[in-house]
């Protein structure tokens, strides 16, 4: 199935070579995603912008049997802030597959999986419910060991280490603004 690609821009003139860009990479998105049946972009310039770097606006939205994603970036250019729009879909894209499409490792599929009955408790309530377990081996090291392992392993919010200077066990986090957060938790 051939994929509907929209363009509209406003405040900006859509030349026949942005328009083909465009055009050219959102229609390969339904190679990535077989679901997708239309791509809608919308370019605008905005000239009130208080940064010059964010005065292109590109917002792209997906919609497909049973899924609508969407992105907006910015950029000194136009053309940049798509393409960043783009890269950012194709990472949704690969985790709503890994979602929705993935197995469970088990070799049974998602739709294999039997729903088990929700046991009470005594007042009625669901009791709370551990969706997963995950067991590692933790080795010692150093705050600044940490954020090296962090940022091998990809892990993009948090990382559980052993301290190896104060002998506790910690979590080195990312904090917005791209720093870290340190927490040291004591047993009260």
């Amino acid at each position: 199935m051939a994929t509907k690609v929209d363009v509209q821009a406003r405040y900006i003139r859509l030349t026949d070579r942005i328009k083909d860009h465009v055009e050219k990479k959102a229609g390969k998105l339904d190679h990535y995603l077989p679901a997708i049946e239309e791509v809608r972009v919308e370019l605008t310039h905005l000239k009130s912008a208080r940064d010059a770097n964010d005065r292109n606006v590109a917002q792209v939205t997906v919609r497909g049997k049973g899924l609508i994603l969407r992105t907006e970036e910015r950029a000194d250019e136009v053309l940049a802030a798509f393409d960043t729009a783009i890269d950012n879909l194709h990472r949704q894209i690969d985790h709503y597959k890994g979602k929705h499409y993935r197995g469970r490792g088990d070799g049974r599929s998602a739709s294999d999986v039997i729903e088990e009955p929700a046991v009470l408790d005594d007042t009625g309530d669901l009791p709370p419910l551990v969706a997963r377990r995950k067991h590692f081996r933790i080795l010692p090291m150093n705050e600044l060991e940490a954020v090296e392992q962090m940022k091998l392993l990809g892990h993009d919010n948090f990382f559980v280490f052993f301290n190896a200077d104060t002998n506790k066990v910690n979590v080195l986090y990312r904090r917005r603004d791209g720093s870290y957060g340190l927490i040291e938790p004591e047993i009260g």
